[in-house]
């Protein structure tokens, strides 16, 4: 930002320059005050050098994202109270006013950085909303409606709080890293438990990394959880959770909707059956084959070859769906032999493209498992005369089943996830039919769908994509604890 906000990678490089020199300098004070005898030292001397490096990273990196997450938060709600209720009661929702609001702050630090503007004068602009159209625009700065003079004075404000809140950020991050590392510098002497200390702080610090997936999924969960109560205010629920009928009309409020998620659940587990249907079994045998009978020759070729299958981008697959794989099931089954499908696009186009993609996610997992079973298993089998298949079926199989749940888990779960080989293979029908050569859809499919577009994001038409989610993450939530129970189930049998 412009006003002498410090880039981000400046202060992240600084931060690391004061860690290096803290490092050396750390180090250098324990060997002195040791009298250059390191045998003196309580703790090896690298660890002083670690613990001044450590405190002059961790606490300014810690204050550097909290700043970073904060201060978006309260330049907005300060931008938003300049604004005046009749613009925000005009229609126009707070999301859109904002828009235009970041858009001219934006041209105007454009401005200033291509010396259109001078920084005074980008702070006492006033203009009609043309002029600052015209001016916008020749900068290269694009606004998709007119600019009245109160988002004028609300993007003043934004850019000169952002501004200042950066420059602030950059002096009070770098402070802390160097008060942090002169705290740490001043405690380097033989005395000082260095060792216990870093190593306290690395538990900390993985810890923390350990966090992040909990934090990240809690986050997840109230941003569906927030949405999807907004969506059942204007919709009713039982409408949604036994509706048999999907038809949104992007109408308005939703009057004329209905929103049933049964046919989206429907096509979403029917497709992901079938997928599962093609992909346990051919990944399962592949990993048996490779693991048990393959010589390491053909290992090293084959396992190669069937992950590349999980590295092609699945558009492509979605493309192979509608070009060879639909043609070809019409080809069989359309109505010029047993009339059972009237086009590409159907369930099981999506459900044998999407088995195929998930063949490596069962094979390359079940394959591993299968290689981590302990040899004397094997070797106690077949001293008591059991043959290979038998020791595959009756003891290998039994004892890696519970990974090879967590790998079935997994393919169940990316199918039930999946989105365009759904769009481009299964095509947009939301209905509930058996017949595997009818069109249909999925939830993924369908949250695309909805938030895509020029619908009013209050509207029940674009918050239920927010229910289908949740509805997703329970659902898919439900299946990994049934799978948990299933492998601590035979875990116990076999440990």
């Amino acid at each position: 930002m412009d006003g002498g906000g410090m880039p981000i990678l400046w202060v992240v490089a600084i931060i690391f320059v004061v860690s290096v020199v803290g490092f050396i300098t750390g180090r250098a004070r324990a060997l002195q005050s040791a009298g250059g005898d390191a045998r003196r030292l309580h703790s090896l001397p690298i660890y002083y050098g670690s613990n001044v490096a450590l405190w002059a990273i961790v606490p300014a990196a810690a204050a550097l994202i909290v700043w970073l997450l904060m201060q978006p938060v309260f330049v907005n709600s300060k931008a938003i109270e300049t604004l005046p209720d009749t613009l925000l009661d005009s229609g126009s929702s707070i999301g859109l006013v904002m828009s235009d609001v970041r858009r001219v702050a934006e041209g105007l630090d454009v401005a200033v950085a291509q010396g259109a503007l001078s920084r005074d004068a980008a702070a006492s602009i006033g203009s009609s909303s043309v002029n600052i159209r015209d001016f916008l625009g020749s900068v290269g700065v694009a606004l998709g409606s007119d600019v009245s003079p109160e988002v004028v004075d609300a993007a003043q404000l934004y850019r000169g709080l952002n501004a200042r809140g950066s420059t602030l950020m950059s002096w009070i991050v770098l402070a802390i890293s160097v008060l942090g590392a002169a705290y740490a510098y001043r405690r380097s002497n033989a005395d000082f438990r260095a060792r216990n200390v870093v190593e306290r702080g690395t538990l900390g610090l993985l810890i923390g990394a350990a966090s992040i997936a909990i934090v990240t999924t809690i986050g997840i969960l109230f941003a569906l959880l927030f949405n999807t109560i907004e969506f059942f205010k204007v919709y009713p629920a039982t409408e949604f959770f036994f509706g048999t009928n999907w038809s949104p009309s992007f109408s308005g409020r939703g009057g004329l909707s209905e929103l049933g998620v049964l046919p989206l659940l429907w096509g979403t587990f029917y497709i992901s059956f079938i997928a599962m249907l093609v992909a346990v079994p051919i990944g399962l045998f592949s990993a048996i084959y490779l693991s048990e009978y393959a010589s390491s020759r053909v290992r090293s070729i084959a396992k190669p070859l069937i992950e590349i299958l999980a590295g092609i981008p699945t558009i492509v697959y979605g493309l192979f769906a509608l070009l060879t794989v639909g043609p070809l099931l019409v080809s069989v089954f359309g109505k010029d032999t047993l009339n059972w499908m009237q086009g590409g696009t159907a369930v099981m186009t999506a459900g044998l493209v999407m088995g195929i993609m998930l063949i490596p996610f069962v094979s390359s997992l079940s394959d591993d498992i299968i290689n981590s079973v302990p040899q004397a298993l094997r070797e106690g089998s077949y001293g008591l005369g059991a043959t290979q298949s038998e020791t595959i079926r009756l003891v290998i199989l039994p004892a890696a089943l519970p990974g090879i749940v967590g790998a079935i888990l997994l393919a169940a779960s990316r199918a039930i996830g999946e989105t365009m080989i759904v769009v481009l293979g299964a095509g947009a029908a939301a209905r509930l039919s058996m017949n595997p050569f009818d069109a249909m859809t999925t939830i993924t499919a369908k949250i695309v769908s909805q938030l895509t577009g020029d619908a009013d994001f209050s509207s029940p038409e674009a918050l239920v994509a927010f229910a289908l989610g949740m509805t997703l993450f329970v659902l898919t939530l439900g299946l990994n604890v049934f799978a948990l129970y299933i492998v601590r189930k035979y875990r116990e049998q076999y440990d």
